[in-house]
């Protein structure tokens, strides 16, 4: 049985699709960049318990000449997963595989920025564009700072994976920046090598899709970028049959977490707590003490202000969950 086979989603002690037919390996180099989510024509089908092996798009953006931003790699199938279950990705490994990323501030993006939905008086920001050159091997990244006293900052690289979806419910398509109950452009931190991402499906076989690796980024993203680049990556796929989920879930080894993502941000806040509150139910809590003890243990954080919806991460510490197998 697999380590993640016990999941503490919804009830009963559930085996995995991939517990039942052997694991696949399958190597997959992305020609198609996608730019929404969406259901289409899969570039890609796969079966429960696969572990992909593959890397998110590269573009001019990620160069030292700049351009355009890359799509998404996707959809990708998977073979008998039902809008009554979840796809459960676990991000086994996130290896950045160019020396430089590129990040900038806009005029009209960010969460700073003149919003460009409502007129103000505000002086715009101008625009700038920052290169970042990564050494792979110290884990670093250095800029320079042409403002500034220091001349250039050195900080160190967290990769993460911004982006991780399913196709939205019924006709709906979403651009590359948007967040939803479908995952999309979380932009959060926490979905980063060794994170499991748990997903609604609104449609069978889910249509997957991932991209948009940031070498680091910021809570918040307060500047509508991160370290923009590309990674390999490994991906195992799988199905957790019969539950379901509203909103993504992440787990690592210390937290179980949910993603909400709205505006206003409160109501981004209210979601990932009222799923959290919803989780730990499924460990046995009652929905009051499950409240009771989210308000003084749960933390958060913002994933992002900038997106067309934002992010809010709720956590739960894993040590203090009861040590039962979930209902």
């Amino acid at each position: 049985m697999h380590a993640h086979a016990v999941l503490p989603i919804a009830g009963l002690l559930v085996l995995l699709a991939s517990d039942v037919a052997a694991q696949d390996t399958v190597r997959f180099t992305p020609t198609v960049s996608q730019p929404t989510f969406a259901v289409r024509e899969p570039v890609l089908r796969v079966r429960p318990g696969t572990v992909l092996i593959s890397s998110t798009h590269f573009g001019g953006y990620y160069t030292e000449e700049g351009g355009n931003f890359p799509g998404e790699v996707g959809p990708i199938y998977v073979e008998g997963a039902t809008t009554g279950d979840v796809l459960v990705v676990k991000i086994v490994r996130l290896e950045l595989n160019h020396d430089i990323a590129a990040s900038r501030i806009y005029s009209t993006f960010g969460g700073l920025a003149t919003d460009n939905r409502v007129r103000l008086l505000n002086d715009p920001i101008p625009e700038r564009r920052y290169v970042w050159r990564l050494d792979r091997d110290r884990m670093v990244a250095t800029t320079e700072l042409p403002d500034s006293r220091v001349g250039q900052i050195e900080i160190e690289l967290q990769p993460m994976l911004g982006r991780v979806a399913v196709a939205p419910r019924g006709h709906e398509a979403f651009s590359g920046l948007w967040p939803g109950d479908f995952g999309g452009n979380m932009d959060a931190p926490e979905v980063r090598q060794g994170t499991t991402v748990y997903l609604p499906i609104f449609h069978d076989g889910a249509y997957l899709y991932f991209g948009d690796v940031h070498a680091r980024q910021g809570h918040g993203e307060v500047s509508g970028t991160g370290l923009e680049t590309s990674a390999d990556v490994v991906l195992e796929i799988d199905v957790l049959k019969g539950r379901t989920i509203d909103w993504p879930r992440l787990e690592d080894d210390e937290y179980i977490m949910v993603a909400g993502s709205a505006r206003p941000l409160i109501d981004a806040f209210r979601l990932a707590h009222v799923e959290l509150v919803e989780w730990l139910e499924e460990y046995g809590f009652g929905r009051w003490d499950a409240y009771q003890v989210v308000s003084q243990l749960g933390e958060s954080t913002v994933a992002n202000i900038v997106d067309p919806a934002y992010t809010v991460v709720a956590k739960f510490p894993k040590r203090y969950l009861p040590e039962v197998t979930p209902r």
